[in-house]
């Protein structure tokens, strides 16, 4: 299928679903680190631009709109959100191109945050907005740990499909669950579902940075280790997927980076690329904090595949 991509960051999303089987063919995102970083990994056709500033015409016809809207005004991580704040509204502009291009589906993205904002009442608009556009509309909370993602991201999927199309689109199964406490023969054999990928595991056999000049973005943030049990400030248990890799987490905009498994240090940008699922060749463009940025505000690439996965290649 052909897919048009908004605020598409450094691509995690976009590579989900060409390794599902799609082709992108536009994308757009305003940071240039992150277009620099996606035109080296993906290609040539992304749009460095405000899409508030893009005109419709210049965006080609496709068969689905995706889009992570920038979700920090969402985000339950911003003690300040509000309906009012200004990112929220940028929701509009994927649905502008919705409206325009009418592709036969759409994927929305977001904070779990969305799910309980003034109530419930902002996603019920968005819902509703979507509705009016002309969409059936199903959305579902996904935990990225369930699809082999080394990490416990939780991450509301809207989905939308054209009046017209009788096909109905399932949100992905999951592959993975998390095998405490439960009967793991029992289970395996009923449902043939792995074990959530531990943190420990994905970095296993990524030396120290210091051994590992040659790896591409693996230097690390030197602030220092605190155990307070705070964003930023946690014990990693290795054995487990990561905490939610942010790109923000103080009012500043800082970057907050997770420890490492072996919690002796913080973890450099191409160990936290890994438990975003990125692959170890995929190299980000920019300074370090811009690298951590990017990489915080990703959707997860094996995310991406399985809701890519959802959808016909035809």
């Amino acid at each position: 299928m052909r897919v048009v991509s908004l605020f598409s960051g450094a691509g995690g999303l976009d590579l989900g679903f060409v390794q599902a089987g799609h082709k992108i063919i536009w994308a757009n995102d305003n940071d240039p680190d992150s277009v620099e970083t996606y035109r080296k990994n993906i290609g040539n056709h992304i749009v460095l631009g405000d899409i508030q500033e893009i005109s419709d015409k210049d965006i080609p016809e496709c068969d689905i709109v995706v889009g992570g809207f920038p979700c920090q005004g969402f985000s339950v991580a911003n003690p300040n959100r509000h309906v009012k704040d200004v990112r929220n509204s940028l929701y509009l502009e994927l649905l502008r191109v919705i409206k325009i291009k009418k592709p036969k589906y759409f994927v929305a993205e977001n904070v779990k945050g969305l799910l309980t904002m003034d109530g419930g009442k902002i996603l019920a608009l968005i819902i509703d907005d979507f509705k009016r556009a002309g969409y059936n509309v199903s959305y579902r909370l996904l935990n990225a740990a369930d699809y082999g993602v080394p990490q416990k991201r939780q991450r509301v999927i809207i989905i939308g499909v054209r009046s017209d199309i009788k096909k109905t689109i399932e949100f992905p199964k999951p592959t993975h669950t998390n095998m405490v406490n439960v009967n793991n023969i029992q289970l395996n054999s009923s449902t043939r579902m792995k074990p959530w990928v531990s943190i420990g595991s994905a970095l296993k056999g990524i030396p120290e940075p210091y051994d590992a000049p040659h790896i591409p973005n693996h230097t690390h943030s030197q602030y220092k280790l605190t155990f307070n049990g705070y964003l930023g400030h946690r014990r990693i248990n290795p054995d487990e997927p990561a905490p939610t890799v942010t790109a923000r987490g103080d009012l500043k905009g800082g970057v907050v980076v997770l420890h490492h498994p072996n919690n002796h240090r913080r973890m450099s940008a191409r160990e936290l690329a890994s438990a975003q699922s990125f692959p170890m060749d995929y190299e980000f463009q920019g300074a370090r904090s811009s690298v951590y940025r990017q990489i915080g505000n990703a959707v997860p690439v094996l995310l991406g595949k399985a809701i890519g996965s959802c959808f016909p290649l035809k």
